[in-house]
């Protein structure tokens, strides 16, 4: 026999006893604890319930997946009914496996051989089955070589013997003799069993095994929740418009089943809202860091700040009385809508589908009948909760539709346009009210018109009495034309502060729409135009409705006919213009408008004559420095030329003469220079003073 074959077989004869063992105390959750109850929510995961009953002490082994075990080790919820108690949870390390291996006496790690395993039990007393039973003690394991065969095919083979303490007397016994080893010690025997037991979990490299514990005696109910991440359920909707029947509204919901159980008449619950979730590692060790502390003796104390004591007694007072006036408002809302529901239900019937090729689906067509909505409404806290009345099957790995909602609505045909969606046509529109009690999720609405597919539609959650506007098709019967007029500014006032004119201005947006009715029948056109915060309407219609970024205004349009939208935005604009240095052509501007009053008026006036004196004073004092520069540059070309000629010459003495006469005149134009820069940084000043003393308007 191979050595390998022989060694698997003295392996499953020392775990014989204690598989047999654990088949009698362990069982899966799928053996003894089903799913009972899913409840699935739009976050991404889902609430799973297992319900059933344990004998006496049990372990429930829960298979789990590796990308599931935080969430479950976070949520993981565990009740015994019957006055029992849960002992432990336990659930296998991260660790990789060659390591938690290495982390037993027995070492499985690199697939040891018979005889290396027997080297690892040096010491320990064994029974040994061979031809002559033999009950001893390992010493160790050695190689022989040996010939194999006769002649001239015999080979040389290696052949390990064990070495055994027997009766006081050293035994070496080929391995291929021994039919059976038995170890003697219980310890060691058991933890071989275990090592074993790993290696089996470790098949499946995605899966994690979680085991709990009920400790008890008899027959008892137990019951096992968690979460695990799962796909958001969705939701689908038809809606059936008719001019001679109120609207009709079917919504369905998407589940899918990508767990590894089948959903055999579970209990099934579509929670709609936002709950916050979150994933967090649980599942690998985790090891903070530790401060270093000194001796008490060397630590100082550190100065203290404690916050102050706030009492939230009124808040806290107040907030349960409007939270229990919301409750009632809920519960009332939903007993009133309630048999309105069961009352449409009970008139269904079975439907025909129409034949692929007709383009309409015909008189029988009727949504009304042939479906009966599965699920019931409830509110759980802040969110809403879809509960499917009958039980529900589906396998692992499987989806399925269950309706959710079967019943009449109310709302209007509309055209709604928006010159950035499209800039000649409006799109085919209905405001669809939500007069059931339950809250509509998100979802496409298949929308059918007089029993033929009109398109389809996106709607956002829209909860209990609210409405929404869903658009469908563009309405090529009515056509738009958006016109807007350049902006125009006008003058409303103006006011002097401190030196500054301030000037307020109205500036006027105009934008006209033409609206064409080429249709046999009356239109309602909603016209979106863009919502500025800062711009407010000004002889313009009230609109009917306004969003965050956008105003709707109504308009009917019978048919063939032509009607016009003018919509006018104000907005308040400020200028500033400083008295001292803007032009004198902008000063202007404001003492010819007739919108500035008269005393604003006379204020500028004084300003334009403060301004043209010192103005005329820098006008001279410029002059006069120009004046000695040109001075300065005709006395260098003089001296420079002086210096070239004789002194006796008598253009040099010309020079003399024109140089004296220049000094004087120096002399003359410094004493004007003075007193203009005096008379300057007065007139500044008196300017200065009155500007910056006004406050007019």
């Amino acid at each position: 026999m191979p050595y390998r074959t022989f060694w698997f077989l003295c392996l499953a004869v020392l775990l014989l006893p204690a598989v047999t063992a654990a088949q009698k105390t362990s069982l899966t959750e799928a053996d003894q604890l089903p799913i009972s109850k899913v409840v699935l929510y739009t976050s991404g995961v889902g609430y799973f319930q297992h319900d059933g009953t344990v004998q006496n002490q049990t372990d429930i082994q829960l298979p789990v997946q590796v990308t599931n075990i935080n969430d479950l080790l976070k949520s993981l919820v565990v009740q015994d009914f019957d006055g029992g108690t849960i002992s432990s949870i336990q659930y296998q390390s991260q660790d990789p496996l060659a390591k938690t291996l290495s982390s037993f006496s027995l070492d499985l790690s690199n697939h040891p051989t018979l005889g290396q395993l027997l080297i690892q039990l040096r010491g320990e007393p064994i029974h040994l089955t061979t031809p002559t039973p033999i009950t001893g003690t390992i010493i160790g394991v050695e190689k022989k070589a040996e010939w194999n065969g006769t002649g001239t095919a015999s080979q040389q083979i290696e052949v390990e013997y064990l070495n055994v303490l027997a009766n006081g007397r050293l035994r070496s016994i080929p391995l291929p003799l021994i039919q059976d080893i038995e170890i003697v010690n219980h310890a060691l025997n058991k933890e071989l069993q275990q090592v074993l037991g790993v290696l089996s979990q470790s098949h499946d490299r995605q899966k994690k095994t979680i085991a709990i514990t009920f400790e008890g005696e008899d027959e008892r109910r137990v019951r096992m929740a968690y979460l695990r991440e799962t796909p958001v359920w969705k939701t689908s909707y038809r809606l059936i418009l008719q001019d001679d029947d109120e609207p009709f509204l079917q919504g369905w919901g998407i589940i899918d089943n990508t767990t590894d159980h089948d959903w055999d008449q579970v209990q099934l619950s579509l929670v709609s809202g936002r709950p916050i979730s979150f994933m967090m590692d649980l599942y690998q060790p985790l090891y903070a860091p530790r401060p270093f502390v000194r001796s008490e003796l060397h630590a100082a104390l550190r100065p203290q700040t404690h916050g102050d004591n706030l009492s939230m007694e009124t808040e806290i007072k107040e907030e349960s009385r409007i939270g229990s006036r919301k409750s009632r408002t809920k519960a009332k809302r939903f007993n009133d809508n309630q048999a309105l529901r069961q009352e449409d239900q009970e008139t269904m019937m079975d439907f025909a589908a129409p034949a692929p090729a007709e383009s309409r689906m015909g008189a029988d067509w009727n949504l009304r009948q042939g479906v009966q909505a599965a699920a019931q409404g409830q509110e759980t806290g802040e969110l809403f909760s879809y509960v499917i009345q009958a039980p529900v099957s589906i396998p692992r790995h499987g989806s399925a539709m269950l309706p959710i909602l079967n019943q009449a609505v109310t709302g209007e045909k509309l055209s709604l346009y928006n010159s950035t969606t499209h800039a000649k046509h409006p799109l085919q529109a209905f405001r669809l009210k939500n007069i059931t009690d339950l809250s509509l999720m998100q979802g496409p609405i298949t929308v059918f018109d007089d029993n033929a597919y009109a398109g389809d539609a996106q709607m956002k959650d829209l909860a209990p009495g609210q409405d929404r506007l869903i658009s469908y098709a563009l309405d090529l019967t009515t056509e738009v034309h958006r016109k807007p007029i350049p902006l125009a500014q006008e003058l409303v006032s103006a006011k002097l502060r401190k030196g500054v004119l301030i000037a307020t201005r109205k500036a006027l947006n105009t934008t006209t729409y033409t609206i064409i009715n080429r249709s046999q029948k009356q239109k309602t056109v909603l016209v979106e135009h863009p919502y500025r915060s800062d711009w407010k309407l000004v002889n313009t219609l009230t609109p009917v409705e306004q969003t965050r970024n956008m105003y709707r205004f109504a308009m009917t349009v019978d048919t063939g006919k032509t009607e016009s939208l003018t919509i006018q935005e104000g907005k308040s604009l400020e200028e500033t213009v400083s008295l001292i240095t803007s032009g004198h052509d902008i000063i202007g501007v404001y003492l010819k408008a007739q919108q500035v009053s008269a005393d604003v008026k006379t204020a500028l006036e004084r300003v334009v004559e403060l301004r043209q004196q010192l103005s005329h004073t820098q006008d001279a004092r410029q002059q006069h420095e120009s004046r000695i520069t040109n001075i300065a540059k005709d006395q260098k070309r003089i001296r420079d030329n002086m210096n070239r000629l004789s002194r006796q010459s008598q253009l040099y003495t010309r020079y003399v003469k024109k140089l004296h006469a220049q000094e004087t005149e120096l002399e003359t134009i410094q004493q004007e220079m003075d007193a203009l820069v005096k008379k300057e940084i007065s007139q500044k000043q008196t300017l200065e003073e009155y500007v910056m003393g006004l406050a007019i308007g």
